[in-house]
């Protein structure tokens, strides 16, 4: 929602003098699985986090998996390099169990615990193992901008190569339930959601901004599918109430940009600025008012998915912009490269090009998919309506983005199998489901039946849901192992219509579950040797 662009630090400091990814998503538009994603590199399916709470997801899945010792710190530690990090790592991750297990991998951390991750006046840090600390009545970023700083300091003294993680909490929305006061825990429907807390110097500001009025801003007409599709209209004074907590956002914000101000300038003192990578990113986009939402994430629409990506540093292009297509799962791969440490054989992504020469190569080899999941409800972080209740529950579903210079498709399957399909090309706000019978549909999408597209589509998905490694990265080698189609445009040609036809297996759900179950997840491409799923003689057909 254009929140960068009132950024003018990070303009000045990352845009200007590096390189944003206008094409980055999140593999999953939910904080803890996307940052454990980020961590591991590898999609939610694969590292078995896709919640934010237990039995699903937080802190304690992320070790029950195994995980705590099996991501990014603990890699770079083992090359060589001091890692230090304050802020939000994962939600459940509390004042009960910071210490049952510590999370490993860190030279110096200082964690947000819950249930004060979300409590901008009202945090509460964990340093390098200790106990619990409040910081009740000063504001979280600040507290946070002074341990990024401190850390800062004591890294460069070390005088070896670090890892800084800084995770402010900022733009979330603030959280609050009488069960925190006593450091003790909430169900969600017990919690109160508020517009995010700004900085006192910074609550004057924006007086008069509203959400960016788009086509797909509560719109006339229903859009999507599924809980989506019917939902009201917004009343003016829910919209009004949004715009509000739209500025909010912008507002809190503006600590965050303060931050990115205060680190540039500490390495610039320190000497240090031209020989250090320096990352922005997010675990996850935002809607408020698209497609009649209220306040959250957890969708697969672009507001949710499509989110900044900045690099900044040696080699790196300045005031460019890449068209690439990048997630999650390669960023924990870069962050390897960048430190000379090797890849990983398990990596579901890969390395990010940094030089003018790489981003060149990439532009015209690498893939053009996202692959997009999530599992459980959908929140609701703003006003609860009678129409619109604080968790819609069946939100449980697998998508993928494919973009090219010639298409631009977003195809999602919904737990209930319902189908959806948006031709960004044509319908940027993804306001019109080609695939719902309300909804006219073209004959052809580039040059192609309608039908013929999306049995691609379904095939692509039904190996991505379930993929590792290579089939994340190549999925239509898995599906023509002769190597002779790359993109879905070398798919749609008319030789492979009758295996899309008629010997492919379309994907589809058995059940809707709060959080990954295999048996509900309907077949699976790499499961059991479920190759067999296609003809027995697919490839005479591929």
């Amino acid at each position: 929602m254009n929140s960068l662009d009132y950024m003018p630090f990070v303009h000045k400091h990352l845009i200007d003098r590096g390189t944003s990814f206008k094409r980055h998503f999140c593999t999953t538009a939910l904080c803890c699985p996307s940052r454990v994603t980020l961590w591991t590199g590898k999609a939610a399916h694969n590292t078995n986090v896709t919640n934010v709470v237990p039995p699903y997801g937080g802190y304690p899945k992320f070790v029950s998996q195994g995980l705590n010792d099996k991501y990014l710190p603990v890699w770079l530690q083992e090359s060589g390099y001091n890692t230090y990090y304050t802020g939000k790592l994962f939600n459940a991750h509390s004042v009960d169990n910071y210490h049952s297990p510590h999370a490993a991998g860190w030279t110096a951390s200082d964690f947000l615990l819950d249930p004060f991750t979300y409590s901008y006046e009202n945090s509460t840090y964990s340093r390098n193992q200790g106990p619990p600390v409040s910081f009740e009545g000063q504001h979280s970023v600040d507290v946070l901008a002074g341990k990024a700083l401190g850390f800062l300091d004591e890294a460069i003294k070390a005088n070896k190569p670090f890892f800084l993680g800084v995770a402010p909490v900022s733009p979330h929305a603030n959280l609050w339930s009488p069960a925190f006061k006593d450091g003790n825990h909430s169900d969600l429907e017990d919690i109160d959601f508020s517009p995010p807390v700004p900085a006192a110097r910074h609550a004057h500001l924006f007086k008069d901004f509203k959400v960016p009025r788009t086509a797909n801003f509560n719109p006339d007409k229903p859009s999507g599918a599924s809980w989506i599709r019917k939902l009201q209209k917004q009343s003016q004074a829910t919209v009004d109430y949004n715009d509000h907590f739209y500025r909010q956002r912008l507002r809190t914000l503006q600590s965050v940009d303060e931050i990115v101000d205060s680190i540039v300038r500490r390495l610039d003192g320190h000497r240090m600025l031209d020989n250090t990578y320096i990352i922005y990113t997010t675990d996850n986009g935002y809607h408020i008012g698209q497609h009649r939402m209220q306040p959250a994430k957890q969708c697969s629409f672009e507001e949710d998915i499509n989110i900044p990506l900045i690099i900044r540093g040696p080699g790196v292009p300045e005031k460019s912009t890449s068209g690439i297509i990048t997630t999650h799962t390669d960023l924990a791969p870069t962050l390897l490269e960048i430190a000379g440490a090797p890849l990983r054989g398990d990596f579901d992504g890969l390395a990010i090009p940094l030089t003018e020469s790489g981003l060149f190569e990439a532009s015209e080899t690498r893939h053009e998919h996202v692959t997009v999941e999530h599992w459980g409800f959908a929140s609701n972080e703003g006003q609860v309506l009678d129409s619109y209740p604080r968790l819609h529950m069946n939100n449980t579903y697998k998508a993928l983005r494919v973009i090219s210079k010639s298409y631009d498709l977003h195809y999602q399957v919904w737990c209930n199998n319902e189908r959806e399909l948006h031709d960004l090309t044509t319908d940027p706000g993804q306001m019109i489901n080609l695939l719902h019978p309300d909804e006219k549909a073209p004959e052809t999408i580039s040059g192609r039946p309608l039908d013929k597209v999306v049995a691609r589509l379904d095939s692509l998905l039904f190996v991505l849901k379930s993929c590792k490694v290579e089939t994340c990265i190549h999925p239509w080698r898995a599906l023509h192992p002769a190597g002779n189609v790359e993109s879905l445009r070398d798919a749609l040609s008319p030789h492979f219509d009758p295996f899309y036809e008629e010997k492919s297996r379309k994907i589809e759900f058995d059940r809707c579950e709060m959080g990954f179950l295999l048996d509900a997840e309907g077949p699976q491409f790499q499961h059991d040797n479920l190759l067999s799923s296609f003809d027995p003689k697919w490839h005479e057909w591929t």
